[in-house]
């Protein structure tokens, strides 16, 4: 399914079940590229590396922090964290940011999402 604006998105929650290869596979689908998972879904996310992220990258982020308590950044295979004024407008909107390697953040937000917690996910894709 696809977003007003063309994005694809498939709405509702679901928990990452592989990853790698480029790609993610979730809700018995797989997907190409990077994932921005929210509470409205998850979207197909323009971002290859953690310099591609930015205010627009994070627009639905921003748009969607009411619902979220703790978003976790997946930067690809190796850490690398968000921008300070990137995590300072999200603690502003009172949302906690973890960033660390992509294979960490998807066991990390499949453990938030099991104890039902307010999580959303920014997950960069890895081979």
């Amino acid at each position: 399914m696809a977003a007003l604006d063309g994005t694809p998105h498939l709405p509702g929650r679901h928990a990452i079940e592989r990853f790698g290869a480029g790609g993610f596979r979730f809700a018995e689908m797989s997907h190409r590229g990077s994932l921005l998972i929210l509470p409205s879904g998850i979207w197909a996310w323009p971002v290859r590396t953690p310099q591609d992220v930015d205010d627009a990258a994070l627009a639905r982020v921003f748009a969607e922090a009411d619902d979220i308590d703790f978003f976790v950044f997946g930067s690809g295979e190796r850490l690398a964290p968000l921008p300070e004024p990137l995590r300072r407008r999200l603690r502003e909107r009172q949302v906690a940011v973890e960033s660390m390697a992509t294979p960490h953040a998807a066991h990390t937000y499949n453990l938030l999402l099991a104890e039902s917690r307010r999580v959303a996910a920014g997950l960069i894709a890895v081979d």
